[in-house]
């Protein structure tokens, strides 16, 4: 008679125990030395005076954020350091892991655009970029109110 073996619930709960610490190394491998770098989704907006761009960086601080124009491409980047923590507060820690996260984009601009009158606001994870077009909808012609 063929019978299959049985495993009382703490002798289960232990092989997943170690199964998921196992997958764990295992996943962490690919990861590079603890550093996880991404892109992140942009908008770019043509309004009649400036280009806005719109960018998701949830969980980022707002010095964490670096910008910057040149040559008709914005470049945003991103870096921070992620803790997640376990363990006394006395300092005794059972498990304490780090990796740093990081969003690099580099944006072709349509036109060239004043990057010294570029302004940026950061409010809930959203970093809004205005860059006033260097010409507005005309070549070189420059736009005179009527008084």
């Amino acid at each position: 008679m063929n019978r299959s073996p049985s495993f009382d619930g703490s002798e289960l709960d232990s092989i997943i125990a170690r199964m998921s610490r196992q997958l764990e190394e295992l996943t962490g491998q690919f990861d590079g030395p603890s550093a996880s770098r991404r892109g992140a989704a942009v908008d770019l907006r043509d309004e009649p005076e400036s280009f806005v761009v719109t960018v998701d960086l949830p969980g980022f601080e707002r010095s964490d954020i670096d910008l910057s124009v040149a040559d008709r491409t914005l470049t945003i980047d991103a870096t921070r350091e992620v803790s997640h923590d376990a363990g006394d507060d006395d300092g005794r820690f059972v498990r304490q892991e780090r990796r740093t996260d990081s969003i690099h984009r580099s944006l072709r601009l349509p036109a060239d655009v004043r990057a010294d009158d570029a302004a940026a606001t950061y409010n809930n994870g959203v970093l809004s970029v205005t860059l006033p077009k260097l010409t507005v909808d005309g070549g070189d012609s420059h736009r005179i109110d009527v008084q």
